[in-house]
């Protein structure tokens, strides 16, 4: 979740940068810009329904062990509730992973939009 919340914060400091600099930039210089903040937009959405899920998959794996604890203390079968928790846990954190993944892609293609003005030097 620190890697997740230190993406995000690196999103909206970079979009942050990015509109800083769009008075200063050509007509072309902000369709690119604005083409890139809107990437970006699109990040920080995918972060942050990956830390929700994270979250949440961390909140429902402290509720599985206490609801453990519990059935244990009171001798009581509770095997579908606990696998249901231990499930909506687990597909939460894959959905996690998954946003996550996502955010990755965008994060490189983000990339690729700045670097095609980029001319290689000749020399």
């Amino acid at each position: 979740m620190l890697t997740m919340t230190n993406r995000l914060g690196r999103a909206i400091d970079r979009a942050r940068q990015l509109k800083g600099e769009l008075p200063n930039r050509t007509e072309q210089d902000r369709q690119q810009v604005l083409a890139q903040v809107a990437i970006i937009y699109r990040r920080a959405r995918l972060i942050r329904v990956s830390l929700t899920l994270a979250a949440l998959s961390a909140l429902l794996a402290s509720a599985l062990i206490i609801a453990l604890f519990v059935a244990a203390l009171l001798h009581s079968e509770q095997a579908i509730l606990l696998s249901i928790i231990f499930i909506t846990c687990m597909i939460s954190l894959l959905a996690s992973l998954i946003a996550f993944i996502c955010d990755i892609n965008l994060s490189l293609h983000a990339l690729k939009l700045e670097l095609e003005n980029v001319k290689p030097e000749t020399g």
